[in-house]
């Protein structure tokens, strides 16, 4: 194992936030794997192996042996903040409503969703902030209506949420805002408790609330909260101005309906929008026959796995939403595999097509080169996006 510098935790290039920095491609070819120190403002300077190979990224991934431990502040619920049989546990409480038939069932809802936001953006005018208008509100509409909590108050915990899931915020702050997050959903869950819902806290309460304290479903409804709306609004984001990037491809995604699943798959591979996250090593563990060691942190690029799928024959650096669809990781592998990954897709199938429909002259008000990229929050994405039309 070799010792090799320092890696950004987003591991994203400063030229182009959507691109691995050089160090990650770098680490691909290496035989040996490399040890290096990772910056972070939320846990700190830490020293962690650097995987960064599409073979090398899906095993540790898929293996039990690699724990989420640290990786965040502990919340009870929170699936983020178990392993093992504790977490299989939790998860098969809601897998049920997050299937992809579940997804399907829900178009209609996000088709309102989408028509709303679109309308808010055509009376705004140009000038107005795709982000505030579009990206934020479809995915918050949606998860709202799915965990029963009023619309009402999303300004408050989109506030909230962004604080959390900003690096570059301290940990005290984080942990204040954490505790006001687990305060409103503990209202929620105790009005659950009198009489649950028909939604997915209220499923969650009726069928298993004899097995979950009243802090482990405040955690379980943040934690659906937070990845609903927070995760899928970057996601959008984040395509809509690689998108811009390339009209060539826009105008695919815009006039043909029968590549718009495999656009969604080429622009989630590309965007890799969840940012590293350490994992630590429960026991020793091999990875291509180099051991690590029990303790050890490991921090694992999908950004960089997204761009080595084995593919000698194709630029996979290139944006190409007409390309067979990949076996990419942006929702991760094993036990901690993304548990909304279908409703994400489903919104980002209808979203994206609808709004260069609506607004097929669409373009920045400012230049690429000034957009501000969230590269130092736990999801990537992009803070404003005024458009023209």
């Amino acid at each position: 194992m070799t010792e090799s510098g320092a890696i950004p935790i987003a591991g994203r290039a400063a030229e182009c936030p959507f691109d691995p920095v050089p160090e990650l491609y770098e680490a691909q070819k290496d035989e040996e794997l490399r040890r290096v120190t990772v910056p972070s403002p939320m846990l700190g300077e830490f020293d962690a192996v650097v995987l960064a190979r599409y073979d090398d990224v899906k095993s540790v991934l898929a293996d039990g042996g690699l724990h989420m431990g640290g990786s965040m502040p502990y919340q009870a619920g929170n699936l983020l903040s178990y392993d093992g049989p504790e977490h299989t546990r939790l998860r098969r409480m809601l897998t049920g409503s997050f299937t992809a038939r579940r997804a399907r069932e829900l178009k209609p809802q996000i088709e309102g969703a989408v028509e709303a936001a679109l309308d808010a953006v055509e009376k705004a005018g140009p000038g107005a902030d795709l982000v505030q208008l579009f990206c934020a509100p479809i995915p918050t509409q949606v998860i709202c209506e799915l965990l029963g909590v009023p619309y009402s108050d999303r300004e408050e915990f989109q506030r909230r949420t962004q604080v959390a899931l900003d690096f570059d915020i301290s940990r005290e702050e984080q942990m204040r805002q954490a505790a006001e997050m687990e305060a409103y959903m503990a209202e929620l869950v105790a009005q659950h408790r009198e009489a649950p819902g028909d939604n997915v806290l209220g499923r969650v309460v009726r069928d298993f609330g004899d097995q979950l304290t009243d802090t482990e479903l405040a955690g379980i409804g943040n934690m659906l909260l937070i990845a609903g709306h927070e995760t899928i609004a970057s996601t959008l984001s984040a395509a809509i101005a690689l998108l811009l990037r390339h009209p060539d491809q826009l105008a695919v995604v815009r006039d043909d309906p029968s590549a718009t699943e495999g656009a969604v798959e080429e622009l989630l591979r590309i965007c890799a929008p969840a940012t590293i996250l350490p994992r630590q090593a429960a026991g020793n563990i091999c990875v291509r026959d180099r051991e690590i060691e029990e303790g050890e942190r490991v921090v694992a690029s999908v950004l960089a796995a997204n761009r080595d799928l084995g593919s000698h024959d194709e630029n996979l650096d290139r944006l190409d939403v007409r390309r067979p669809p990949q076996r990419h990781l942006t929702f991760g592998f094993g036990p901690h595999q993304c548990l909304g990954q279908q409703l994400a897709r489903v919104e980002l199938r209808v979203a994206l097509p609808a709004l260069f429909n609506r607004f097929p002259t669409l373009g920045l008000t400012v230049p690429h080169e000034e957009l501000d990229y969230r590269t130092n929050a736990l999801v990537f994405g992009v803070d404003s996006l005024p458009v023209t039309w």
